[in-house]
């Protein structure tokens, strides 16, 4: 942890980060940034990125999916639509928090409140269709190749 200009609390979450990493999540910090981290969440394998702003913990990490996904709480651009990434965020929540309500979203979406209008609509008129086609983008393009 080169990054001595780091608040500790940063310091020890991502210490926490590598040393207990949340089942199915792996997040590490970049070595040119540290407040950059490179993070991925399988079940596929997705890549995201996660940024915490000078302001963490007041403010909450900026976190996008860079890999492409079909769902209806995530847009085209990768942007997260998870209220504790908006206005339910805490300084309480931690890093790990935000990636393990990221997995939870991914296994559980919410086509009521929806960032990609046309999939929660395909979600909620034909869900078995909609899963099949999630499916099928986890498979062209979180394989992990």
């Amino acid at each position: 942890m080169a990054n001595s200009n780091l608040p500790r609390r940063i310091i020890k979450e991502t210490q926490r980060l590598l040393s207990e990493p949340a089942p199915g999540i792996s997040a590490s910090p970049s070595e040119e940034n540290m407040r950059y981290f490179n993070v991925m969440v399988l079940g596929g394998v997705f890549k995201l990125e996660l940024f915490l702003p000078e302001e963490y913990p007041m403010a909450a990490p900026k976190v996008r999916f860079l890999t492409k996904i079909y769902h209806p709480n995530i847009d085209k651009l990768g942007r997260i639509c998870l209220d504790i990434l908006k206005d339910k965020w805490s300084p309480a929540l931690q890093i790990r928090t935000v990636l393990l309500s990221i997995q939870a979203l991914l296994s559980a979406p919410n086509p009521d409140d929806p960032l990609s209008e046309n999939i929660a609509k395909h979600w909620k008129s034909n869900e078995a269709e909609a899963v099949e086609t999630a499916k099928e983008w986890t498979r062209l393009y979180a394989s992990g190749e």
